[in-house]
């Protein structure tokens, strides 16, 4: 599906996202799942190429051999295959979607939602100069977005962001640098506190949760982390080593739907905020981490915008953002809305079934 834009962060630029979706069948209902993978192994270990092969090799066929009474027996079935968290949310999320529809329960309030409406924050990527990058922020901040996040690298940081504070001093306003820093940047980093960062999201390298916590005692700013957590012992581990202050949770990035609810469970009780971010994904994918982001431990705005701000025609019915800067969570059945045949025909390249 192509981007409306070109979207440019410190490890790649995407302007067509191809995905991975999965159709679970039982008893006349569908559940669907999205797998979060990108082409490259460059956000993660994983990508859509061995998504599909582990899938069709190893986690499909656990679904295929056994009747299951409930979605959450799944990890214990595909524990002995390691990694592949993004294809094994998947299986995991269209099981959710599965049952949940099969008892007519919206799949927020199966998992725990205590919210029918979240607020939504916005991920801008790498613009190529200042000016592009203000009017960016000028446009989202007109559509109603409660906070804007600035994707930065070495080199495009501190420019953007004095520009942008200077043209909008009060808004809600944090960066993302997917990882681009290290340690030996830290006196740069700093200079980003006088900007009023609500949080620098991903600074240094998701295996640094040492540097992390070195750095962490350097800034005013709040550290927050993305990619460094896969699990909950990872949430654990970061809070015990002060490595961050905010959480970045995405079911799709830590294995599902439990796991992700394990890591709010972790740190709703170190009185850590916690917030659901986004992978460009389709309808399905943005349907699911509202309801995971209706849990009451996601107090700050996520990266689930408006499906327009994407696509021209997402596979689903579009997802809007509301007059005061929130947006809906399905209230239907399971995720609370199904692929559209005709745009799923027109976008899909190549279709695999598994039978028993």
């Amino acid at each position: 599906m192509p981007l409306k834009f070109v979207f440019k962060t410190s490890f790649a630029t995407t302007t067509v996202k191809r995905f991975v979706l999965l159709e679970l069948r039982s008893e006349g209902i569908s559940g669907w799942g999205e797998c979060v993978a990108e082409e490259g192994p460059f956000y993660g270990p994983e990508s859509t190429g061995t998504a599909e092969h582990v899938l069709g090799e190893f986690l499909i066929p656990l679904v295929l051999r056994r009747n299951l009474d409930a979605p959450q027996e799944f990890p214990a079935l595909a524990e002995k295959i390691r990694g592949n968290r993004m294809a094994k949310a998947a299986v995991e999320t269209a099981l959710f979607d599965l049952f949940a529809r099969a008892k007519g329960e919206s799949l927020s309030r199966a998992i725990g939602g205590t919210r029918d409406a979240v607020d939504v924050g916005v991920s801008l990527g790498l613009a190529p100069t200042v000016e592009a990058t203000v009017e960016n922020v000028r446009k989202h901040v007109a559509q109603g977005y409660k906070r804007i996040k600035l994707k930065i690298e070495p080199g495009a940081d501190v420019d953007r962001l004095a520009a942008v504070r200077a043209e909008f001093p009060s808004i809600t306003l944090t960066v993302d640098a997917n990882a681009a820093y290290t340690l030996a940047d830290s006196a740069h980093l700093e200079t980003l506190d006088a900007f009023r960062l609500d949080y620098i999201e991903q600074p240094l390298s998701h295996e640094d949760l040492v540097d992390h916590a070195v750095l962490a005692k350097r800034l005013a700013t709040p550290l927050c982390l993305d990619e460094s957590i896969r699990s909950a012992a990872d949430a654990e581990a970061a809070l015990e080593l002060g490595a961050c202050r905010i959480i970045n949770i995405k079911q799709g990035r830590v294995g599902g739907i439990p796991e992700a609810r394990r890591i709010h469970d972790v740190a709703r009780a170190a009185n850590v905020p916690v917030w659901c971010g986004g992978m460009l994904e389709t309808g399905i994918g943005r349907a699911t981490n509202l309801a995971l982001a209706a849990l009451p431990g996601f107090t700050l705005p996520g990266d689930t915008s408006a499906s327009a701000r994407y696509f021209a025609d997402d596979i689903t019915e579009p997802f809007v953002l509301a007059a005061d800067g929130t947006m809906a969570v399905p209230d239907g059945p399971g995720i609370g809305v199904t692929p559209l045949h005709d745009r799923l025909q027109d976008t899909t390249v190549r279709i695999e079934t598994f039978t028993l």
